[in-house]
């Protein structure tokens, strides 16, 4: 059964007359999701420090945003977390995702870096990619700077940012004379192969609120063509090996397109080797995570994140 919850939130974004974000222009889809976040959102609760800046590579610009927990008055070296957001690598920014990153930073205990990678249809892949992995480094560069602990720095995100952190895992563990790896990856609800023709692709594409033309939409958007989607960097799930990669932590929706290439990535990190655990909110559907204010599911789910990063990082 479909949570009450979500199922009232999917009739009253009808009888709003809210368009499917596939009919919007990119300008248009992501102003449409910028606004939809004070209804749906809990409130922001306050954390020690914010700071916005940038990190800078190769004449590109990514804006981030760093959270400090009250935990960073007492300690002088933090486990962090570089959050990478979704939107299906075309809508979301900072804003979209802050209170997300917030609850995180404060339940968990560790510091934030949340990334505001560069999106298609103006940068297409694999620009988001590159962004990501340079977020990485770049948190690994400034962790003295910052309080953080570089050993314990986790790398995550939702939908096309669980998509985006499953590839630079990758991409980090075949980086020539890197020193320090992701200590761990948080993916929700991800993308893990594009074009993808699963079970619950087909089931759940019409009707929960992420459909199989939403998904078009964005991987046009993303994609410069067919081919990329064959590029692991585009879908993890089809990288030659997942040995050596990060422990991972994914959840998945039920009633999500995506829920079932989630859990082929579990499983495909777990035939390799990998420490890997994967829960499935069975009657929710894509994108609840950051819903807390009208799904109580969503609240128990960034808990349940920030207890698994807390378990992880915060170790002896």
């Amino acid at each position: 059964m479909l949570d009450p919850q979500a199922q009232a939130l999917m009739q009253l974004m009808i009888d709003k007359g809210v368009p499917p974000v596939n009919t919007m222009s990119p300008a248009e889809a992501r102003a449409s999701y910028r606004s939809r976040r004070a209804f749906t959102q809990p409130d922001a609760p306050d954390v020690l420090r914010v700071q916005d800046t940038a990190l800078s590579y190769d004449d590109v610009s990514i804006p981030l945003r760093v959270y400090h927990p009250p935990a960073a008055q007492a300690q002088k070296s933090l486990p962090a977390l570089v959050y990478v957001h979704g939107g299906g690598w075309t809508i979301g920014d900072l804003d979209t995702h802050d209170v997300l990153c917030r609850s995180l930073c404060l339940q968990s205990e560790v510091v934030v870096v949340s990334v505001d990678y560069r999106m298609g249809p103006e940068h297409k892949f694999p620009a988001a990619y590159h962004d990501t992995v340079a977020a990485f480094n770049w948190t690994v560069a400034h962790a003295a700077s910052l309080g953080i602990d570089a050993s314990r720095i986790a790398i995550g995100g939702d939908s096309a940012g669980g998509n985006l952190s499953a590839a630079a895992c990758i991409g980090l563990r075949d980086q020539k004379g890197l020193s320090v790896q992701p200590a761990f990856q948080l993916l929700i609800y991800p993308a893990t192969i594009m074009w993808q023709d699963t079970a619950s692709y087909h089931a759940n594409g019409k009707g929960y609120m992420l459909t199989k033309e939403s998904i078009a939409y964005y991987t046009e958007n993303y994609l410069r063509n067919r081919e990329d989607a064959k590029d692991w960097r585009a879908s993890p799930q089809l990288a030659n090996s997942h040995a050596n990669l990060p422990p991972a932590f994914i959840l998945t929706a039920g009633f999500d397109p995506l829920r079932d290439e989630g859990l082929m990535y579990a499983d495909a990190l777990s035939k390799a080797g990998v420490s890997s655990q994967y829960i499935c909110f069975e009657r929710q559907i894509h994108g609840f995570m950051t819903m807390g204010r009208v799904m109580q599911e969503a609240n128990t789910a960034v808990s349940l994140c920030a207890q698994v990063l807390r378990a992880q990082l915060h170790t002896a």
